[in-house]
């Protein structure tokens, strides 16, 4: 339930460029979310990535300092705030979690605005959904 697998990662190439080139993206300061809802064979109920743009953060430190806090507090919610609300609504998703802020947060207000943004994220899909459906 407060795992964060492999298999919830997004590697794959071609689900990367189409995501981004098909996609719908939504800001959500300080992130941009981008997501496509995603072929039913995904091996995760949701498949996510969490870019750090290096041009505004020099510092690998830095980067990893902010994916770190992004993917705890994404592994701490995604459960309660996102998976149940798409499970009900039977979608799966590619997500792409951008980090666009000007400074580096602290952990319990990034983690404010995640659940936010997960809130945000299930309304979208579930309105794309029924669009497509219709």
């Amino acid at each position: 339930m407060y795992t964060f697998k492999k298999e919830e990662r997004l590697c794959n190439k071609g689900l990367l460029e189409q995501l981004f080139h098909k996609g719908s993206s939504f800001l959500c300061y300080p992130f941009r979310a981008s997501w496509l809802l995603a072929p039913d064979d995904l091996p995760a109920q949701v498949q996510v990535v969490f870019p750090v743009a290096r041009k505004r953060y020099k510092h690998a430190v830095q980067r990893n300092l902010i994916r770190r806090r992004m993917r705890e507090a994404y592994r701490l919610h995604k459960q309660q705030h996102l998976y149940d609300q798409l499970n009900q609504a039977n979608i799966k998703l590619v997500l792409s979690l951008n980090y666009i802020g000007k400074e580096i947060l602290p952990y319990q207000q990034m983690e404010k605005k995640m659940l936010k943004l997960f809130s945000q994220l299930c309304e979208q899909a579930t309105n794309e959904q029924h669009r497509q459906l219709s």
